[in-house]
C-alpha cells in the first residue's frame, strides 16, 4: 500500500523530511477496524513528531492522526461497524498513522462520518474536536448543553484547530460568554465566524485586554498555546477558584502564584485515553458520533480552511510547512491518493 512516512527526524525542507514509501497492510487486533483512507488532516503533533521521533532502525515511522475513511475490514471481536461504514477519528499516538491508504484503527476511538460533510470538511475535524470536547466538558467540566449564564471562557488562541472547534462548542452547547484571542485581520474575522462574543489581543497582557472589554475576570482559560508566556496574565484573570486547562507544552510552569485564589489547572491530551486503554476509552466513539450528529443538524461547522491536494510527500511537507509557520488558520486537509 501507498504511505508517506520517515526514517529520522529532520527539517521540513530536507527531501527526506517525508518520503512516499510503499508498506504491507497492517495487521488487525482484534477490536481493529482496517479502513481505507479518503482524507486526512495535519495537526501540531504531526509536526512535534517529525522533527524529534526517530523510528527503529531500518524502519520508518508513518504519522497521520485525523482521518476519514471506509470500513474494508473487522477484527473479529468488532461490534461497532462493518465493512463499508464510512467513518472519522483521530487514531492513536503509539500505533501506525493515517498517511496511508490503509489504516488499522481501535473501533471504540472511531466515530460515523457526518453525512452532511465532504471528505474535506470531514477530515478537519475529529483530532480538534475531541480536544475541544474534552478540554471543556470533561476537564474544565462545564455542565454540557446547560444554556443559563454561567461566567465566561477565554480561548488563547481562537483561530487554531482546536480554537476553532472550542469557540463553537463553547457558544452552542453552553451559556459561557465566549472571548478568544487573535491579532490579525483575518484571523479575528475567523474567530468572530466561528462564534467569538469577543476578540482580544494575544500580542498584548491578556488581562488588560480583558479590561478594555469590560470583562475584568473569567472563570475558565483554555490555554492553546504560549501558556508559559501568559501564566502571570492568565492568573491575574481568572476569577477566585476559576480554572486553567492547556494543552501546549511549556518547559515550566509555576503554579504556585495559583494558590491564593484556590484556582485549578488540567492538561488535556486527547491520546490518554488510546495511549493507556482506560476503561471509558469508548467515550471518544460516542464523542465523535456525538459531533456527527451536531454538525448534520447545522449546530457546528467544519474548520477546514485549505485542500492541499492529494495525500502524498510533497503536499504533506506543505503542509508540515504551514503549520510550523505558526500563521496557519482552521485545519489544512489533503484528500485522495
Amino acid at each position: 500500500m501507498k504511505a508517506i512516512g520517515f526514517t529520522a527526524p529532520h527539517p521540513i525542507d530536507a527531501p527526506e523530511a517525508l518520503l512516499d514509501l510503499d508498506l504491507p497492510t497492517p495487521t488487525l487486533r482484534p477490536r481493529d477496524l482496517l479502513v481505507r483512507v479518503e482524507g486526512v488532516s495535519v495537526n501540531p503533533v504531526d509536526v512535534k513528531v517529525r522533527a524529534s521521533a526517530t523510528p527503529p532502525a531500518g524502519e520508518a515511522r508513518v504519522l497521520g492522526f485525523d482521518a476519514v475513511g471506509v470500513v474494508e475490514a473487522v477484527g473479529p471481536e468488532v461490534s461497532l461497524f462493518k465493512p463499508g461504514d464510512a467513518v472519522f477519528y483521530a487514531g492513536a499516538i503509539d500505533r501506525p498513522g493515517s498517511n496511508a491508504e490503509l489504516q488499522a484503527v481501535d473501533e471504540r476511538i472511531v466515530g460515523r462520518r457526518p453525512a452532511s460533510l465532504t471528505t474535506a470538511e470531514a477530515a478537519a475535524l475529529p483530532l480538534t474536536a475531541i480536544t475541544a470536547w474534552e478540554l471543556l466538558f470533561d476537564r474544565l467540566r462545564v455542565p454540557y448543553g446547560v444554556k443559563a449564564p454561567g461566567g465566561a471562557l477565554l480561548v488563547v488562541n481562537g483561530a487554531g484547530g482546536v480554537g476553532s472547534i472550542l469557540i463553537q462548542l463553547a457558544r452552542k452547547l453552553t451559556g459561557l460568554t465566549v472571548i478568544a484571542t487573535a491579532s490579525r485581520p483575518e484571523t479575528i474575522a475567523w474567530v468572530e465566524a466561528m462564534g467569538a462574543h469577543h476578540v482580544i489581543d494575544h500580542r498584548r497582557p491578556l488581562d488588560e485586554e480583558l479590561h478594555r472589554i469590560g470583562i475584568p475576570e473569567v472563570q475558565y482559560v483554555a490555554g492553546l498555546t504560549g501558556t508559559e508566556q501568559h501564566l502571570p496574565a492568565i492568573i491575574n484573570a481568572l476569577a477566585p477558584q476559576g480554572a486553567l486547562a492547556l494543552i501546549d507544552d511549556p518547559k515550566v510552569l509555576d503554579i504556585a502564584p495559583m494558590k491564593r485564589k484556590s484556582l485549578s489547572v488540567h492538561w488535556e491530551l486527547m491520546f490518554t485515553r488510546p495511549l493507556f486503554t482506560t476503561d471509558d476509552l469508548i467515550r471518544q466513539h460516542h464523542l465523535l458520533n456525538e459531533v456527527a450528529d451536531l454538525v448534520d443538524a447545522g449546530v457546528l461547522r467544519t474548520t477546514l480552511k485549505e485542500d492541499l491536494g492529494p495525500i502524498n510527500a510533497a503536499n504533506l511537507r506543505r503542509a508540515h510547512r504551514l503549520v510550523e509557520s505558526g500563521r496557519s488558520i482552521g485545519k489544512a486537509v489533503l484528500t485522495g491518493f
